[in-house]
């Protein structure tokens, strides 16, 4: 690695599935980083200097210097993921060479979580956690839509009879989707429904770098978390009051924007 190529990046996180997808993916490939822990509970994804890395106000995002020695922020996770692999994985220990057959089924199995899997699962996190009232066909749709989800995984790696989604190896698929089937019951889902996606979830936490990444930038305690029912409660009320606080203050902010549009 040449010194234009040495890694000098931040990661701007908190413990979420999406964000763990990162640190997970920078301790496979054995990257140092510095991290900066975004607090969501005060809006600190929405301050101005946050803002100016990343437009959507959203976690995970990375800075690093690129290859002209000019700093480059980027966000979404799995253009982030595409990133650090692009760059930094040439022993190709979590991908595959690019234009070969395995890199464009990753590409495959990396877009069905960022379009599916993700999206989904949080609609049903958010129906049966944090919404203000209980609306049962909410909670429906999408608790079953992730359900179906896991259903192609688990069918995928059935059929494959392969330890990950794409060939032998771990990739930044198998990484991408980790996250959120290790939260399966924050959602609803049984995960003991889906036997072969249960083991490969428990495969992938033996992993040295998806332990270590795993508890970035503090402890991953969702499983833990669904062992306690009254704590279960306790930080779903939490989490629902500011999730409720944040979409209110955020339509209060794109209506006084609407205001002094119509103004000027």
């Amino acid at each position: 690695m040449s010194t234009s190529d040495e890694p000098t990046i931040t990661l701007y996180t908190t413990q979420t599935p999406n964000g763990i997808k990162i640190s997970i993916t920078l301790e496979e490939l054995g990257l140092p980083y510095k991290v900066h822990k975004i607090d969501l509970k005060t809006n600190a994804q929405k301050e101005p200097w946050f803002l100016a890395l990343n437009p959507n106000g959203r976690i995970p995002t990375l800075s690093d210097t690129f290859t002209d020695g000019s700093p480059i922020s980027l966000f979404e996770s799995g253009a982030i993921m595409q990133y650090l692999v692009s760059r930094y994985d040439s022993d190709h220990k979590i991908s595959y060479p690019p234009h070969t057959r395995e890199f464009h089924e990753t590409n495959c199995w990396l877009f069905f979580q960022n379009a599916g899997v993700g999206p989904m699962q949080g609609q049903a996190n958010h129906f049966l956690r944090y919404a203000p009232e209980k609306i049962e066909y909410g909670v429906t749709r999408y608790t079953n839509e992730t359900r179906r989800l896991y259903g192609v995984l688990d069918s995928h790696l059935e059929k494959t009879e392969r330890p990950y989604l794409v060939g032998e190896k771990c990739t930044i698929a198998d990484i991408a989707c980790w996250g959120w089937v290790a939260a399966a019951g924050w959602a609803g889902v049984e995960i003991e429904e889906f036997p072969t996606l249960k083991a490969w979830e428990e495969r992938m936490a033996q992993r040295p770098g998806v332990e270590k990444g795993r508890h970035v930038p503090e402890r991953h305690g969702i499983k833990d978390l669904l062992k306690d029912k009254a704590k279960m409660e306790r930080i779903a009320a939490e989490s629902r009051e500011w999730v409720q606080k944040g979409m209110k203050e955020d339509a209060e902010r794109m209506e006084k924007e609407k205001q002094r549009e119509r103004e000027k």
